[in-house]
């Protein structure tokens, strides 16, 4: 079996995902073409060697459905030899289709991939794709559905961490993200994201809270305890009835971020490397 080698890794800033944020007004296919076009640049990239465009995407609807991943390398003036897909695993969309473009080239099916995600969460907000979980209650109710809230309390019950404990972590990730921004570590693999002027709209991630402190996060009140008691804590606890009570721990201060943004690796074999 062949390796699979990572040429490259690039990523929009991270723009708070809210209509008060900066990627608000740029759409999604802009910010997966504004990295195609850097990946291009950068390598001075004969696109036609790319055999494939694999993109995660959580929400995919609205401005970013309809296999985005195609559309934005049409979009960006890619070869038409290159493909497109678009794949849904929740959160680990992005991730997969990395794995995905790994597994293919170790395989020896394909020898230069781009794979990466996509997501404006201000534009398409989580649940806007809808599903049996969110529109027909009786899979709702017969699958034992849960928020992934909830899931996310009830499994720091099950492994003993404490609010105080997952409050602490948020801070340590805050401060490690503001000293890596301050000491220039993202610079190389951060492109900025500009309008049609050519005027940068973001050049660097805005959800980065490096004075977050524990006292601070203390003041929050737990963002799934109401749903939790509207009865879902009820039907958790029926399927792992020895946490017995689900403590409730996680909010907006330690929970991961609503943001904007995309990301793209470079992912080929030795033979593409070569080449």
């Amino acid at each position: 079996m062949s390796e699979a080698y990572i040429f490259d890794a690039i990523r929009t800033p991270r723009g708070k995902g809210k209509k008060d944020g900066s990627l608000y007004e740029v759409k999604p296919i802009t910010l997966v073409t504004t990295l195609l076009h850097a990946l291009q640049q950068r390598h001075n990239l004969d696109t036609s060697k790319v055999e494939d465009v694999i993109l995660g995407c959580v929400t995919p609807v609205a401005d970013q459905g309809g296999d985005i991943a195609k559309t934005a390398v049409i979009a960006a003036g890619w070869s038409d030899h290159v493909s497109g897909v678009q794949i849904n695993r929740f959160c680990a969309s992005g991730l997969e289709a990395v794995n995905l473009a790994a597994q293919k080239v170790r395989s020896g099916w394909e020898d230069l991939i781009v794979a990466g995600g996509v997501e404006s969460m201000s534009r398409t907000p989580m649940g806007s794709d809808g599903g049996p979980w969110a529109l027909d209650p009786e899979t709702n109710l017969k699958s034992g559905f849960a928020p992934q809230g909830v899931g996310a309390d009830l499994i720091a019950t099950l492994d003993g961490y404490s609010r105080a404990d997952v409050d602490a972590f948020a801070v340590h990730s805050q401060q490690k993200a503001a000293a890596a921004q301050a000491n220039g570590y993202f610079d190389q693999s951060i492109i900025p994201v500009k309008d049609g002027a050519g005027v940068t709209i973001l050049d660097k991630d805005e959800f980065i809270r490096g004075n977050t402190t524990v006292e601070g996060l203390a003041k929050l009140n737990a963002s799934f305890e109401m749903m939790g008691n509207m009865g879902f804590d009820a039907v958790a606890l029926q399927k792992y009835p020895e946490a017995q009570k689900i403590n409730h721990v996680h909010h907006a201060g330690n929970s991961s971020g609503i943001v904007d943004g995309a990301a793209l690796l470079l992912i080929g074999s030795e033979k593409a490397a070569q080449e």
